[in-house]
């Protein structure tokens, strides 16, 4: 300890008395029922998202309770405190669009009150990098702690988890293999403990990142949300929050660029999310470093998938945590990451990973030298239809349409899509490429809808996979051959917005581009009059709209990023 501030005297509220203000304060918190000796312990602030919106967080209030015996066990005063919570299908338009305000709210929330270090309690898809790019910012000591997914659900003898089942499912109920009441019986099957999507979404996909970066506590990323090593978890998190305090261990320091391309190669290895890309970038960002889509690529070819979950494969995060979770995954993974890194307890990865080893469940986590790709999950594409880049979750595609050329069909916007995708007159065939515009961060605060549906006619006669084509994002439990994250986006006048109905469009995995086939002449004369569509007029979407970035920039605002060094 230093002979700074601490505790409940750290940051206090300026009356122009110091002396009355420590007085004040600590008034008001004897009216909390703190005892006089507490007030002078370290404080761990508890950052909490429970939210009736939320159900992915529905039991915070244990995981809150079980941080704080952990705090008050290494001798610290625990203080829960609520920030935004983010219920990624509660939200409207999109809950993206709120990550960035939630990220401000943590980090304003962990700098304007009394603190020596913070836990951070989310799980659902923005909720782990909002308080991630927030706590970076803040520079506090800080750890993360994720709620863990659900356990899978039954139906007819088949497991269910959302949410990709609940995506395989809609799929045969709209080519009418699937009738309406299995449909409905389908529904109360698929989520039926608390905790974030049962498969390798993006919620578990940021869990694991985070175990990778050294944000979380080693072997905590998987653990099922209603199994009680969860809460024992928990209370570890907050003994080993109360121990920052003493370390001074602060995010800057666990997240540097060796640690985030660790990361990196975890996505890869679990065929994780396509959102994590986005998120991962804005977290470096925030500490002044770039992901570069080359470096990217060159991560994603020399990293194989050796992770055997839904949507890229056949197993569930209960599967996951069983079969010996990051830990045994990072193993496996050893001779490709940087060993010198540090995670939040100050310890290296290498001192982690000469610990002895657990047993492994081979039929779920692979060894590197057997791999189900020998290659990564997600790939940047880049070219004239997406100078700045795309991306493109091969392990979740179909091989054969890799090398594809195609007819576009294009839909303006959300709207143009929801009003069109089905009528039996949409002129489509199987080997077109559907183009979505005006998806992007600018225009819609990017929403994942870069999971277009196949046409009803095209699904009903049997055709289960299409080349997609948007500047959108995707459901990290979504599956098929899917461009997203078109940069620049559409409504910033990106090439993408001069795509029209019949222009030819080519996909090369293999060369990791998506072109345009159209002559550039032609492209400048349709640009020509583009006109952005009209801004908010106030309020937050203003600012969203005013600040935000591209998805290579991780989506995040101009003015939260820290200088690129």
């Amino acid at each position: 300890m230093t002979d700074e501030p601490h505790g409940l005297d750290r940051g206090l509220t300026n009356y122009g008395d110091r002396d009355f203000a420590r007085f004040l304060r600590r008034s008001f918190a004897r009216s909390m029922g703190i005892s006089r000796e507490l007030l002078d312990k370290p404080v761990v602030g508890v950052a909490m998202t429970p939210s009736g919106f939320n159900n992915c967080h529905r039991y915070m209030p244990e995981l809150v309770e079980a941080v704080s015996r952990g705090v008050f066990a290494e001798g610290c005063l625990p203080r829960p405190f609520p920030t935004i919570s983010l219920g990624e299908v509660f939200l409207n338009p999109t809950s993206m669009m709120y990550r960035n305000l939630m990220s401000m709210d943590t980090e304003e929330m962990i700098l304007a009150q009394p603190m020596d270090a913070v836990v951070l309690i989310g799980g659902c898809d923005k909720t782990v990098p909002a308080q991630l790019m927030g706590a970076a910012s803040a520079g506090v000591p800080a750890i993360q702690l994720v709620t863990g997914p659900m356990s899978t659900g039954r139906h007819k003898g088949q497991r269910l988890g959302a949410c990709t089942d609940c995506r395989g499912f809609w799929a045969k109920y709209r080519a009418g293999s699937v009738e309406s009441d299995e449909i409905e019986t389908v529904e109360g099957r698929l989520s039926v403990t608390a905790g974030t999507c049962a498969v390798m979404g993006t919620a578990s996909t940021m869990a694991c990142i985070t175990e990778a970066l050294g944000m979380a506590l080693p072997g905590t990323a998987a653990i099922p949300a209603v199994h009680a090593d969860r809460l024992a978890a928990a209370e570890e998190t907050g003994k080993a929050a109360a121990r920052l305090i003493r370390s001074r261990i602060t995010p800057g320091q666990v997240i540097t660029e060796k640690s985030v391309e660790n990361a990196i190669r975890v996505l890869m290895a679990i065929g994780g999310s396509t959102n994590a890309i986005v998120h991962l970038t804005a977290i470096a960002g925030r500490l002044g470093m770039k992901i570069t889509l080359s470096r990217f690529n060159e991560l994603s070819d020399e990293t194989p998938v050796l992770v055997d979950l839904k949507p890229v494969g056949n197993g569930y995060m209960e599967d996951f945590h069983a079969a010996g979770g990051v830990g045994a995954l990072l193993r496996e993974l050893r001779p490709l990451l940087h060993l010198d890194t540090i995670d939040v307890e100050g310890r290296s990865l290498r001192e982690r990973l000469d610990e002895p080893a657990a047993w492994v469940d081979r039929a779920v986590i692979r060894p590197l030298a057997d791999p189900i790709s020998r290659v990564g999950g997600l790939v940047a594409l880049a070219g004239s239809l997406a100078p700045d880049g795309a991306i493109f979750k091969r392990a979740a595609a179909t091989p054969a349409l890799f090398e594809s050329e195609g007819r576009a069909v294009v839909f303006t916007g959300l709207e143009d899509l929801s009003t069109r995708i089905d009528d039996p007159d949409l002129n489509v065939g199987p080997g077109d490429i559907l183009v979505l515009q005006n998806a992007g961060p600018c225009a819609a605060g990017m929403p994942e809808a870069g999971y277009l549906p196949i046409p009803k006619k095209l699904a009903e006669a049997g055709v289960k996979d299409m080349v997609r084509v948007s500047d959108a994002r995707m459901s990290g439990t979504a599956f098929g051959s899917i461009v997203l994250h078109v940069a620049p986006e559409a409504a910033v006048g990106g090439p993408l917005a001069a795509v029209r109905n019949g222009d030819r469009i080519r996909l090369s995995i293999a060369n990791k581009r998506i072109d345009l086939l159209v002559e550039e002449a032609e492209l400048k004369r349709r640009l020509a009059d583009f006109e952005p569509p009209l801004a908010p007029a106030r309020g937050y979407k203003a600012l969203y709209r005013r600040t935000v970035l591209q998805a290579p920039e991780g989506c995040d605002f101009d003015f939260l990023r820290a200088k690129i060094g």
